[in-house]
């Protein structure tokens, strides 16, 4: 248990140490690019001996009980687990995983973290120890960038820091992986990152270094890079021979067009049958493993293959059949969206190639050695995969370490390179992401403006600011009298803390009479002047804050920046114009009645069991005022891509909204529908009310405690804070009887009064909902007050409420009973008072009482809420201006319910 306090205290220092400073400390992003190095070869090592492993049980058994019982099965059997453990576990770990790495550094929100590190590992080892014939190198980048996403997170960490550590977690697991360092950091820049800024060269060549340093380390008993093709014969390179590396350029350019055109093919025709991983991946190894099988004994050695074909072991009739069906297996394999890469693979197929064409070459010219055509064959066709000839030229190089090598490896590759542009643009990867609705623009984005201004250009000089011997006493008027929800807390003009809210909250029970040090926030997170906006932004909403203080030298407090400040210096540069973001949402499903209503009430669903009741009362509402309902639902997709390219599955809302739409025939109804898929929904909900003008929004409320400083949840909070029109929120209750939840047959309803605007404004509804009920069934009434036992002292509470219980009787046509409560506790009296007289409901009309008296006394419809069996409504009227405050619950027993 001590390991919370620990880790607390280690944030805080970190936050104290780093947030202060113009930019990351390179020390810093050195020291984590060491560690990522040192995971990312560790996780690469673990997948090569767990492969091995597996590898050679897979082949000992196959030569003890038959290869082509045992292949068929190991594919089966551990592809579908590798299926199923994606599908559980962590679905975005399929695939090679370099597109996954591509589309987070260009800043989409892919998952990177530790999870999908570790199905990545074991699916990786499952599918390769199981015989599919794909490559581990892409897989150990795909975990080297989860990693360092995952230690980034540990870490305070800028946006663009966070996106250098992710590079340099692809480099060293590239570089783990095959033991070349430089094209680690090559492929980062070349393919990856296109940045060639000095933090992320630095930090990619330090975690390749370490990466590579480590792989060594636990593999050999020296330091000397391992050449793997270094016991090829002599490499030799003559001008004749040019004309035969560049018609290898032209094949390899070709087959790797061909290669991924295939492979996009073949997935999309897959995912369009909506088959699950388990059976693409396992059916794929059963015909892999029956492939291999009648296949010759060498080419059950996938790890050995390529040197086999380049060390010249094998006759060229053998080398066609291993380059014809390594070309169709690999198709086959990486198609199904299996955990490997295309690394290895390209590898073999490209020495194949190489070395058919230095066989056909040595027909022509005596001095041609197939061994050199086959290296360059590798280059030349991973580029053509690829299109990284750089990446592929260095890392023939670093597993030869032969110098010799490089010019027709210049040669071959460059010529594959503009074969393969001219004929199918782009990458393999590029082309994945597409198909998920992810666009990479090949040119430059936009240079980001906010990382050029700095935040003492933007913050605000004047602080409200807290000296630290203050009581609380003395605070609660200031911060009464204040808009603010937090301030910094000084002492001697430095600052030594923050006091919000939530500390408010949490001091609840405290004396008056305790120091303010003793219950704010210590260490909070600061910037110093010299910080980018964009740091700032980023730090505002990764801890979800709504002001930073700044601060220089030692610890002196010389301002503070806001959301606010931010965005108006955003309108500044935009040319003074407020440019509003579109919220994207996909309508797929809708029908429209005809327009004849006075009003709308927009009405969004969820689910069937909270459907049938919220539709009885919009219907009483809409058949009492003569208005329409919109009812929306609102299926809530991935950022990754647009709406309207992504698969969901809405069956079930249609079948709902359909069902809606017979009992709305049926009752006579103006009903209107939509389901829509969007990125955010109360965007959606905020759009809808815009477009459709609506008067009247039906909520659901669940009537549970939310979290952190929200009052009813994120969304209603929003909702009760932005939307212009009246809200209606409804608590369903709990009590079984004969008719509907939210019914109770002769009942009564309680109303709380305290005088506020939005309690009269409810009366105009109350017809409509008591007209859910028989007539003869129809519910009393009753209003109470509740008042201090102070108060009795001052006036007589009875009066007040007896006169106000006429007045809303002539009003209403029916019979009101005022019942006035001493008490010290709101929630608890109304909720005894609901008890005692078995009320059916209870109606609360919203405060326009600030938030203060939330933090103070509890969230008291939730309160209420929580004690009660009884269905709850608050309503809240329509806003009259957009500088209108934020209408929230009232919360404190001197203004009672709706001050």
């Amino acid at each position: 248990m001590a390991w919370f306090p620990f880790w607390q205290r280690w944030q805080q220092w970190l936050r104290s140490r780093h947030y202060g400073r113009t930019a990351i400390d390179s020390r810093y992003a050195i020291a984590e690019a060491c560690v990522i190095g040192f995971v990312s070869a560790l996780a690469a090592l673990v997948i090569k001996n767990g492969v091995n492993w597996l590898g050679s049980s897979r082949l000992s058994l196959a030569d003890t009980y038959g290869a082509i019982w045992v292949l068929p099965c190991f594919g089966l059997v551990f592809g579908g687990l590798a299926g199923a453990l994606i599908e559980q576990f962590s679905r975005p770990a399929g695939g090679g995983g370099i597109p996954q790495v591509k589309a987070a550094l260009a800043r989409y929100p892919i998952p990177l973290d530790w999870r999908v590190a570790v199905v990545k590992l074991l699916g990786t080892v499952l599918v390769l120890g199981g015989g599919m014939t794909l490559g581990r190198r892409a897989p150990t980048v795909h975990i080297g960038a989860a990693l360092a996403a995952q230690l980034s997170r540990w870490f305070p960490t800028s946006p663009e820091h966070r996106r250098q550590m992710i590079a340099a977690g692809a480099a060293a697991g590239l570089a783990a992986g095959f033991t070349t360092p430089i094209a680690g950091v090559l492929f980062v820049v070349e393919e990856l990152m296109r940045d060639v800024s000095s933090l992320t060269l630095e930090t990619a060549i330090v975690a390749s270094f370490v990466g590579a340093v480590t792989s060594l380390v636990f593999q050999s008993s020296d330091l000397n890079l391992a050449h793997s093709l270094s016991n090829s014969p002599t490499v030799r390179f003559t001008t004749g021979e040019i004309p035969f590396y560049l018609l290898l350029g032209i094949l390899a350019g070709i087959l790797g067009v061909l290669l991924n055109r295939s492979i996009l093919s073949l997935q999309n025709w897959q995912r369009k049958q909506n088959l699950s991983l388990v059976i693409r991946i396992g059916v794929v190894g059963l015909i892999s493993g029956v492939a291999i099988a009648l296949l010759p004994s060498f080419f059950r050695d996938n790890a050995g293959l390529r040197e086999f074909v380049t060390s010249g072991e094998l006759s060229w009739h053998q080398v066609v059949l291993t380059l014809v069906a390594h070309f169709i297996l690999t198709i086959l394999a990486y198609s199904t969206d299996a955990p490997g890469g295309l690394f290895a693979p390209a590898l073999v197929m490209g020495s194949a190639l190489g070395y058919l064409v230095g066989e056909f070459g040595s027909y022509w010219q005596d001095q041609v050695t197939q061994t050199t055509f086959a290296l360059a064959g590798m280059g030349a066709f991973f580029t053509s995969v690829v299109r990284v000839p750089v990446t592929a030229i260095i890392i023939v190089f670093e597993l030869t370490g032969n110098f010799n090598v490089v010019l027709p490896l210049m040669v071959a590759c460059a010529t594959s390179y503009l074969v393969a542009e001219s004929l199918f643009p782009r990458s393999l990867y590029d082309h994945l992401l597409e198909t998920k609705g992810i666009f990479l623009a090949e040119e430059k984005p936009d240079h980001d403006f906010l990382a050029d201004i700095r935040a003492g250009q933007v913050m605000k000089t004047e602080v409200e600011s807290l000296e630290q011997s203050l009581t609380l006493a003395q605070v609660l008027p200031i911060m009464s009298n204040s808009h603010h929800r937090g301030f910094p807390v000084v002492q001697g003009g430095k600052l030594v803390g923050v006091f919000t809210q939530t500390d408010l909250a949490n001091a609840a029970q405290e004396s008056v009479h305790i120091a303010l040090k003793q219950i704010m926030t210590p260490n909070p997170i600061t910037v110093d002047p010299e910080a980018p906006l964009s740091d700032v932004l980023y730090l505002l909403n990764r801890y979800q804050l709504s002001r930073l203080p700044v601060v220089e030298g030692d610890n002196k407090l010389v301002g503070i920046i806001t959301r606010t400040d931010i965005i108006r210096e955003e309108v500044s540069q935009l040319g003074g114009q407020i440019i509003h973001p579109p919220h994207p949402a996909y309508s797929v499903y809708q029908t429209r009645s005809p327009l004849v209503g006075e009003g709308r009430i927009l009405l969004p669903i969820r689910d069937s069991d909270s459907a049938l009741v919220l539709f009885q009362i919009a219907a009483a509402i809409a058949k009492k005022q003569n208005y329409e309902i919109d009812c929306l639902q609102v299926v809530k997709v991935s950022k990754a891509q647009s709406p309207s390219v992504q698969r969901v599955q809405w069956q079930r809302q249609r079948q709902l909204m359909q069902k809606l739409e017979r009992i709305a025939r049926h009752q006579r109804v103006l009903f209107h529908t939509e389901i829509k898929l969007a990125y955010s929904i109360t965007d959606t909900i905020l759009d809808t009310i815009q477009t459709r003008h609506s008067d009247l929004l039906i909520l659901e409320w669940q009537g549970e405690m939310p979290i952190g400083g929200q009052i009813f949840g994120q969304i209603t909070d929003r909702l009760i804070d932005q939307a212009p029109c009246s809200l209606l929120m409804v608590k369903q209750g709990t009590n079984d009887h004969a008719y509907p939840r939210y019914l109770s047959p002769m009942a009564h309803w309680l109303m709380p009064v305290a005088g506020g605007p939005n309690i009269e404004k409810m009366l105009n509804l109350l017809p409509a909902l008591f007209s859910l009920y028989p007539e003869e069934n129809n519910p009393q009434l009753l209003i109470s007050k509740v008042y201090l036992p102070r108060q009795s002292q001052r006036y007589d509470p009875f009066y007040d409420l007896k006169n106000l219980a006429e007045r809303w009787s002539e009003q209403l046509q029916r019979p009101i009973i005022p019942i006035p409560v001493c008490s010290t506790s709101i929630a608890d009296a109304l909720s005894d008072l609901a008890e005692m007289r078995e009320c059916a409901a209870i109606v609360l009309g919203a405060s326009r009482e600030g938030l203060l008296k939330n933090v103070i006394h509890g969230n008291l419809p939730t309160q209420i809420a929580s004690q009660t069996n009884t269905t709850v409504f608050i309503f809240r009227g329509p806003v009259d201006s957009p500088n209108e405050e934020a209408i929230v619950p009232p919360l404190a027993p001197d203004f009672g319910l709706d001050e």
